[in-house]
């Protein structure tokens, strides 16, 4: 038994879980925050099979694929005494983050 969190966009999320639903993953949806953009992420946890795992990271790689977007990035340097003016600047989003562990006990009530 593996456990599998997947953090990605919140814009992939739904077609994400849509599909992982599907093919009959339990899904667990959390609201999460990134640290550079500080912007929503969503963190998907599923404990699975481990000869499914492959499968579940599949469907991750193909709905949650990276792209660029023009935003701005808050340095978090300001003084009270200076003025912030955002310029735009090209980031990357989406994409995902995936870990997957080792489950020792899987107890399900």
């Amino acid at each position: 038994m593996k456990l599998v969190l997947a953090i990605i966009n919140d814009e992939d999320a739904f077609t994400a879980m849509d599909q992982l639903n599907e093919k009959g993953y339990s899904v667990t949806k959390l609201a999460t925050t990134g640290g550079f953009l500080r912007a929503g992420n969503t963190t998907l946890i599923c404990g699975c099979d481990e000869d499914r795992v492959e499968e579940f990271v599949g469907i991750i790689e193909q709905k949650c694929k990276s792209r660029k977007k023009i935003g701005s990035v808050n340095s978090g340097g300001i003084s009270a005494n200076e003025s912030y003016v955002p310029f735009p600047v090209e980031i990357t989003v989406g994409g995902a983050t995936v870990f997957v562990l080792n489950v020792d006990e899987f107890i399900k009530i």
